[in-house]
Order: C-alpha cells, then structure tokens, then sequence
C-alpha cells in the first residue's frame, strides 16, 4: 500500500500477436512502475471482438493503487501500450494491447483527453465481467451502481473465461 494513493481499476486488452503473454508482460510492468502496487488481478476472458471483422479479445482487469494523478496514470497506460507497438489506425480495431482507465476512487473527472469513469464501461461486458471479478462492491461513480449490479445489466453471452490461464 503506498501512502496518499488512490485505487484505480484499468482494463486490458489484447487480439493481436500473443495476447496472453502481451497481457502478463503489461501487468508486471504495471506491477514494477515506481508509484503503482498492484492490489488484484482477474482472470482472462476470451471475448467477441467490438468492431470491424476481427480476432477475439483476451480482456482483463487489475486494481490498481497508485501515487499518481490520474493524467500521468493515463500517460503511463499509454506509454506501456506503445512499448507493445500499439498503434491506433481505426476505432476499434485490432490492437496488440489496449489499457483503459476505468475507475480512478469515486472521481468523476472529464477533461478533452480524459473520461472517468470510462465512458462506455458500464455497456461493456468484457470490461465488466472481469472487473467483477476482482471489484464487485465498487460503486461506479455516475450511476451509484456497484460493478456486480451493473454486470447483470448486459449481455455476457460472448465473454468466456480463458481455460487454462
């Protein structure tokens, strides 16, 4: 536990390349950047892809505590994703890693480079099932709801937990 943090939830993402070692390899960086603890991990699900024609997607969350504001958390997502050769051609399209900040304590905070909560998280099963997982009586800031309430509220069919992971 770091003194003066806040937690934070982030949401990853992978389809393209080794996904599930791309998604280890972000989480120990996570883990092992000065003014982050990693507090939780969940699982890996396999997930229909939101898009374009594609790849399935590997999804999970993490709980974060970080000693940081949320523009440098946000900054630092972005940073990892380039180290894994993110590049963003199309809205959503393939990516090697994807790392959205979700939840930062019970900040609602809208900035033209910065939503919190995230935007579209509480319509995204692939976002929401993992982030149950490992958060399920966090209550999402905009709606009040606890993230095990607001899973229940959409359609989970296409997210499968990774066998074997």
């Amino acid at each position: 536990m770091i003194p003066n943090c806040e937690r934070s939830a982030i949401a990853l993402g992978s389809n393209m390349g080794n996904s599930e070692k791309i998604l280890a390899a972000a989480i120990n960086i996570l883990a092992k950047t000065p003014g982050i603890v990693l507090q939780a991990k969940s699982s890996l699900y396999q997930t229909k892809a939101v898009g374009p024609p594609q790849p399935d997607y590997l999804n999970g969350c993490v709980i974060l505590q970080v000693e940081m504001p949320p523009q440098q958390l946000l900054n630092t997502l972005l940073a990892i994703e380039q180290k894994f050769g993110r590049v963003r051609r199309e809205r959503w399209g393939p990516r090697s890693l994807d790392l959205d900040l979700l939840l930062y304590d019970d900040l609602i905070w809208n900035t033209p480079t910065l939503q919190i909560p995230h935007p579209r998280m509480r319509e995204r099963a692939f976002v929401l099932v993992p982030l149950a997982e490992i958060a399920p009586d966090w209550l999402e800031p905009v709606s009040g709801c606890a993230i095990k309430d607001l899973v229940k509220e959409v359609d989970c069919s296409d997210v499968h937990l990774l066998q074997g992971a």
